[in-house]
């Protein structure tokens, strides 16, 4: 890691040098936390053979991590430096990335949160597993993500209607509140002047109010119905499998401008 920081410090001074611009070294050290005379030794050290191997690896770990949007590890950068003659142990591997200061995004296992004893058991199955309606804004269906940003996580609230797989609305919001679902369909209402009644199919994965504020205040959505804990598989894929291509950028860290 301290050689991280030295190499980081040196290729700043660098270019401040060539714009023109004067910027203190010891201050920057400081700040870092690393020593001005372990700096200037690193700095004016002649590297041996084997400090120069393991530079010229270190560029090739970076290069495979960099490629791999930063998900592969220690193993799976071992194998593809082996397939370029590399001759390496991913315990080496392992130990260069921590020096680096890298590592492997770690996905946390998806939680269930749909399960809701007291108001599950009231749920009815209206929609019958007919997604493909002969006629539009018959069938809604709702769905919430979570994005990751480089300030933190977003969540993207969304209405599709299942007749022609659009997206009729959307908000991004910062934190997950019922307020902000009623938006997103009251604005799909508003984009459909809709004055009939209709189904919203939805995973139940909000808090336990939600449907009481939903129904109060989507007087003319007479049928809401939030299915998710006897989801079948089929359903649940066919259903989500929009929001998780929508979403696919964000889990390679790719930065999007937030505009909430």
């Amino acid at each position: 890691m301290t050689e991280a920081i030295y190499l980081e410090v040196s290729e700043k001074t660098e270019a401040a040098k060539k714009a023109g611009r004067r910027v203190s070294v010891s201050g920057m050290l400081k700040f870092l936390g690393v020593s001005r005379s372990g700096y200037l030794a690193w700095l004016h050290h002649v590297p041996s053979d084997t400090e120069k191997r393991r530079k010229a690896v270190k560029a090739k770990i970076q290069d495979i991590y960099d490629d791999s949007k930063q998900n592969y590890g220690a193993p799976k950068i071992t194998v593809e430096l082996r397939k370029t003659g590399e001759v390496i142990s991913e315990r080496t591997v392992g130990t260069y990335m921590r020096q680096m200061g890298i590592r492997a995004q770690w996905s946390k296992p998806w939680t269930i949160t749909t399960k809701d004893s007291d108001f599950s058991t009231e749920l009815q199955n209206i929609l019958d597993e007919q997604f493909n309606p002969d006629r539009p804004n018959a069938v809604w269906c709702s769905d919430i993500t979570y994005i990751w940003t480089i300030d933190g996580f977003v969540y993207l609230t969304s209405v599709m209607d299942l007749f022609s797989r659009k997206i009729i609305a959307w908000t991004l919001s910062e934190t997950l509140e019922v307020s902000y679902v009623i938006d997103t369909i009251n604005k799909a209402k508003a984009r459909r002047n809709i004055d009939q009644p209709l189904i919203i199919h939805s995973d139940y994965a909000e808090e336990k109010t939600m449907p009481k504020n939903l129904i109060t205040s989507c007087i003319l959505i007479i049928r809401i119905q939030f299915f998710g804990i006897v989801f079948r598989v089929s359903q649940a894929r066919r259903l989500l499998s929009l929001y998780q291509r929508s979403s696919t950028a964000f889990r390679h860290r790719q930065l999007w401008e937030q505009t909430c």
